[in-house]
């Protein structure tokens, strides 16, 4: 079973560190929490980043630090051989905020993780989160707050308005993860279904979902197979966009009845969860639900 909860304990190295993004998310990483223990980049191996130390391979730092976690900011045509380095060195969780990669990458990247056991979150994705504890990506920080309700999401801005609107109504995270929009990608949704399912920490999940594809079908018959016993919300983004149409994600189109919002809304509420038509409905649902 996946188990994306880290801790401020969990030893993280970061591949691409010394980029633009590297840099400024390292620091922003850092700050929250996340315990970074190692850079890789092959052009500045010995040297360090505010005192953490820069090694050339992931397999020399995980030797080093004996780290299980990658979060990788390098580019999409160069993600899939530092997925495979990450594999081949012991990595066993992998946070890909990378947009853009090529769907044939992606596949390789799919079959070679799941080959290996490795939970791979991405790509597209804004990271992941256990607040209070850690977070790999950029997740604002004001959207975060521990709290009861695990939150997957397709989309990285509709996310973050809805977790800031639920905090500020004291309603916070128990684990928060970006699943991406990609139509090829590691984690889906209905993968996660038995981790927030054995959780104690979490007393209800939340999907932000959009038109097109099948992971928000494939979710509502997870809540089934798994006989999911907690409350499960949905928020589907482009209820109103024309079929044909990619909606801003590579997987946000919609052929038909496949994809559609009606569709995605039926399987859900088949399997017991409640849907949303709004941020608003959505906020007033969950704190009501949650609250009693």
């Amino acid at each position: 079973m996946i188990n994306p909860r880290i801790t401020r304990r969990t030893p993280v190295i970061m591949q691409g560190v010394t980029g633009r993004a590297g840099r400024s998310h390292f620091q922003l990483m850092r700050a929250y929490g996340t315990n970074i223990v190692a850079g890789v980049s092959p052009r500045a191996a010995g040297a360090q980043i505010d005192g953490v130390p820069l090694f050339g391979t992931c397999a020399q730092a995980v030797a080093a630090t004996g780290a299980k976690v990658s979060i990788l900011f390098v580019g999409a045509d160069q993600l899939l051989a530092a997925i495979d380095e990450a594999v081949g060195a012991g990595i066993e969780m992998l946070v890909t905020p990378t947009e853009g990669m090529p769907v044939h990458d992606a596949l390789q990247a799919k079959r070679l993780t799941l080959a290996r056991g490795v939970t791979w979150i991405g790509a597209s994705t804004p990271g992941m989160a256990v607040p209070g504890e850690a977070k790999l990506g950029f997740l604002p920080d004001s959207t975060l707050a521990p709290g009861q309700l695990g939150i997957m999401s397709k989309s990285g801005t509709l996310s973050y308005e809805a977790g800031y609107r639920l905090v500020q109504h004291g309603i916070g995270q128990s684990v928060w993860i970006g699943v991406g929009g990609d139509p090829v990608k590691g984690v889906r949704f209905a993968d996660l279904v038995p981790f927030f399912g054995a959780d104690a920490q979490t007393e209800a999940v939340l999907i932000i979902g959009e038109i097109g594809g099948t992971e928000e079908e494939e979710f509502a018959h997870a809540l089934r197979a798994h006989a999911f016993a907690k409350p499960a919300f949905a928020l589907i983004a482009g209820r109103s966009a024309p079929e044909g149409v990619s909606m801003g994600h590579a997987g946000a189109l919609v052929h038909g009845v496949h994809g559609t919002y009606a569709a995605k809304k039926a399987a859900l509420e088949a399997a017991g969860a409640t849907v949303f038509g709004s941020l608003g409905e959505m906020t007033g649902g969950i704190v009501a639900a949650l609250r009693r």
